[in-house]
């Protein structure tokens, strides 16, 4: 199991979010302590060890941390102002 920790950022993102999407970010959120490369999931190019999960419309951008079994979550954005 990964340690799942939120950047101060994804919190504020999560707290923007309506109810429904949120409870379905959260749930794909906690999914990623147990298989942190689900299917779906793309590393972003250039960017070395940061993934994109996609929620509906939103992004969920992490960081994986092997060694360390970290999950670091740091952002949960529209798609559209995700990659900014």
């Amino acid at each position: 199991m990964y340690e799942i920790l939120l950047s101060g950022q994804a919190e504020r993102d999560l707290k923007r979010l309506s109810g429904d999407l949120f409870h379905r970010v959260v749930a794909d959120i906690e999914s990623l302590s147990a298989t942190p490369r689900p299917p779906g999931s793309r590393k972003l190019t250039g960017s070395g060890r940061v993934y994109r999960l996609r929620v509906s419309d939103y992004r969920i951008l992490y960081e994986i941390e092997d060694r360390a079994r970290i999950v670091r979550i740091m952002r949960v954005r529209h798609r559209r102002e995700a990659y900014r």
